[in-house]
């Protein structure tokens, strides 16, 4: 028998793919596992299957920018982090607020980004977060000069675990969920006035 006709059997397969996997994985990253042509359609059914499967367990099927994957519900991550204790990467002000002017404002030329800050972007601020993988240039605004047009990654919505934009939570509520630094870590930063923008401190 075919395994295609296997619905049982394809189910395992996906299952086994996506626990096993190291990134997330898109419908048609899964349909290379077969050599029978199997369907967007029933590859996603399938998906439906496993994920209401293992519900109300300690690890969750979920779809995020990039794909599929499975992950560690968040009410088990405190348990989890005891065997991995390392801190996680913290970012200054200065960071967190460049990329919530990126993630709301898409696309953004970094001159866009300074007029709303209010100070002029340090070259360290744009490099962490193009390093991170969180923003990249997706183009270049029809202007003398012709800045670059910045904006999030799959990446950067696949760390906060949602699967498009619209999933991004009121802009009062994003500083929750990354860890950034102390206050007294924080950039002493001062509002523009009718000058150039102020070069903020490097970090």
């Amino acid at each position: 028998m075919s395994t295609i006709t296997d619905l049982s059997y394809l189910k395992i397969v996906l299952e086994t793919a996506l626990l096993t996997a190291q990134e997330p994985l898109t419908v048609h990253q899964l349909k290379k596992l077969f050599t029978e042509d199997v369907k967007a359609a029933l590859i996603n059914d399938i998906l439906d299957e496993i994920q209401q499967a293992w519900k109300g367990r300690g690890i969750e099927l979920v779809k995020l920018a990039s794909g599929w994957r499975f992950r560690a519900r968040a009410e088990f991550t405190p348990y989890l982090n005891r065997l991995t204790p390392e801190k996680p990467p913290r970012y200054s002000r200065a960071v967190m607020e460049t990329l919530a002017i990126i993630a709301y404002k898409q696309p953004v030329t970094r001159g866009d980004i300074e007029a709303i800050r209010g100070v002029s972007v340090s070259t360290s601020v744009m490099q962490t977060l193009l390093e991170r993988g969180w923003i990249e240039v997706i183009g270049h605004k029809d202007v003398p000069g012709r800045p670059g047009l910045y904006a999030t990654t799959h990446k950067f919505l696949d760390d906060l675990g949602f699967a498009t934009l619209r999933d991004l939570p009121p802009l009062a509520e994003l500083a929750t969920l990354v860890i950034a630094e102390t206050p007294a870590a924080r950039d002493d930063e001062e509002p523009l006035v009718d000058e150039a923008p102020r070069v903020e401190e490097e970090g």
